[in-house]
């Protein structure tokens, strides 16, 4: 009873998390942002299910490849999230006009194409 209960809660809250996730694709306005949405809350959400299915499936390999999707997925989201939004601001993907800041802009160098670590005088 008390496994069921566990496992419920776990599969609960990491299906909620990725109906988040899938929302902030749709409700959120540029690219960005939707990735700031897709990767917090769908490792979060992903990470959650496998746990749900260690509870419920208490044997060694279920449990281990449940650590295994867990580990990865936290790993690798964030990573992934930073580079595809790194590439999609260079390729000129358009920033959401409510954007307060765009730190890249001021470090980066359009003749050189590289990126500093301090802001540069620009020509244009």
């Amino acid at each position: 009873m008390m496994t069921e209960m566990i496992t419920s809660l776990f599969l609960l809250l990491g299906s909620f998390l990725m109906l988040l996730a899938g929302i902030g694709i749709i409700r959120m306005p540029d690219l960005l942002t939707r990735m700031h949405a897709t990767s917090k809350a769908g490792a979060l959400g992903a990470g959650l299910l496998a746990c749900g299915f260690a509870v419920y499936f208490p044997e060694v390999s279920v449990v281990v490849r449940a650590l295994a999707v867990v580990v990865f997925v936290i790993m690798t989201a964030p990573v992934a999230a930073h580079v595809l939004a790194r590439a999609g601001y260079f390729v000129g993907i358009r920033l959401w006009e409510g954007t307060v800041k765009d730190v890249i802009k001021e470090r980066y160098d359009l003749k050189t194409h590289q990126l500093g670590s301090s802001a540069r005088k620009r020509d244009d």
